[in-house]
């Protein structure tokens, strides 16, 4: 069992950065790979960046390649996206996610409706 719980939301303008963070509890955080997903109202979650299990292969949409960066900590099984170069159109609620038995590679391509455990998500908002 993994619960998680995201933070670092909040509003900044284009241009800006934020850093989330999504801490996990549970003794098993290093053996899940772990996905940062975002929704905007009347849309699907969307896939934004997933990580591996060791931290060393990442995955990111095309939509925030270059600009966002996943990391993890497992001594203290926090998961980050740093965010920079914001636009409006990253405005949405984070979340993040993960399912058993799942590499990073298929986070990125997998329905975000199969994915075992949430956050309650952080609202980002990019003002113009």
């Amino acid at each position: 069992q993994v619960q998680l719980v995201e933070s670092g939301g909040g509003l900044v303008q284009a241009g800006g950065s934020l850093r989330l963070s999504c801490a996990a509890s549970g003794r098993t955080f290093s053996s899940y790979a772990m996905g940062w997903f975002r929704q905007t109202p009347g849309k699907e979650r969307e896939f934004v960046a997933s990580i591996s299990t060791s931290g060393q292969v990442t995955y990111y949409a095309d939509a925030v390649k270059g600009r966002f960066t996943i990391s993890r900590d497992n001594a203290k099984k926090t998961v980050y996206l740093q965010m920079n170069s914001l636009e409006p159109e990253d405005t949405a609620v984070y979340y993040c996610g993960t399912r058993r038995d799942t590499t990073a590679q298929t986070m990125r391509i997998m329905s975000p409706s199969l994915a075992h455990y949430w956050g309650q998500g952080t609202q980002v908002t990019v003002s113009s």
